[in-house]
């Protein structure tokens, strides 16, 4: 038996306490809170981590408040194309979904597609199909729009006609979650509405294994947010896990390089989460903030979103 361990985030590029109002920062440090009280309830139980962790995002995903499911993102057409993946550290199954336009929980379909074991990706149509043949809830485009995200087209659209740079808040947005249970098996799951505006059929890291998502029992696991395009370049969750084996880094010197050191050349956004075979937890930003939250292995639990910490009751 070992110690059980999760970490959530909710995207990174948190800009200054104005770009939201009280309610809303309030809000979601709420939801953050609920979703580590659900992955960790499963770990709890003795589940596996594949549980902890669709259970954390699934939270996150009706939760209006980032950007996945219900408030994802809108593409340059006004539409929302869904991503999301799933991962199982001990076989190293995976179950991918991108650019859904129904299914309401996508990261229920990509686990659901990990388990049918056919295929490891599905996207558009065929993702909807999917979830529909296998029960799954599908919602009208309307489900997932909210006033903050047609502003946020707006607002970019703005920024693009005057060739001028969009906030953090305006671009992008993810959630995952990483976990650790106490057979020592580790899991990460994703999902993502894109960033906003975004070109129509565009796929980011998020469902993509090894980019936004990897897990393997005995190294790490974790989940990305930011900049997709130089996610999949660098192969970042399989690249954190192979400095962890291979060069034989700790986890948060392997993720400190990749998000302070290598992507910081290319001036992006970036941030993850991760946690390794011992219950460490790490979740490096290098953007004003990112909202994030853990449960440690002594079963203290924590959201931020800036520099300040904020502990949570889990029960």
């Amino acid at each position: 038996m070992t110690g059980i361990a999760l970490a959530i985030h909710g995207g990174c590029g948190v800009m200054s306490q104005d770009t939201m109002t009280a309610e809303e920062w309030d809000g979601a440090r709420r939801d953050m809170a609920a979703a580590l009280r659900a992955g960790y309830a499963q770990l709890k139980a003795g589940r596996h981590a594949i549980d902890a962790v669709e259970a954390a995002v699934l939270v996150m995903e009706d939760s209006a408040h980032f950007n996945a499911g219900h408030g994802a993102a809108l593409n340059e057409n006004g539409v929302h194309e869904l991503d999301a993946s799933i991962m199982n550290g001990a076989t190293l199954e995976a179950g991918a979904i991108s650019a859904s336009r129904a299914i309401r929980n996508p990261i229920k379909a990509a686990r659901v597609l990990m388990e049918d074991g056919r295929a490891v990706y599905l996207t558009g149509p065929a993702a909807d199909r999917f979830a529909q043949e296998k029960g799954l809830q599908l919602e009208p485009q309307s489900y997932f729009t909210t006033p903050k995200r047609v502003e946020a087209l707006a607002a970019m659209k703005r920024h693009a006609a005057a060739g001028t740079e969009a906030s953090e808040n305006e671009k992008h947005g993810t959630v995952g979650a990483v976990a650790l249970d106490a057979a020592g098996h580790l899991a990460a799951a994703t999902s993502t509405g894109g960033y906003t505006n975004k070109p129509d059929g565009r796929v980011g890291d998020s469902p993509v294994i090894g980019a936004g998502t990897y897990a393997r029992d005995g190294v790490c696991a974790v989940s990305g947010t930011g900049k997709g395009e130089l996610f999949i370049r660098y192969v970042l969750g399989h690249e954190i896990a192979s400095r962890i084996a291979y060069l034989k880094q700790d986890i948060a010197t392997a993720a400190e390089g990749l998000i302070n050191e290598d992507l910081a050349r290319h001036q992006i956004g970036a941030g993850l989460i991760a946690i390794d075979a011992e219950g460490v937890i790490v979740a490096p930003y290098n953007t004003p903030g990112m909202f994030r939250g853990w449960v440690t292995p002594e079963g203290r639990a924590f959201v931020a979103t800036h520099e300040e910490v904020h502990e949570v009751e889990l029960f």
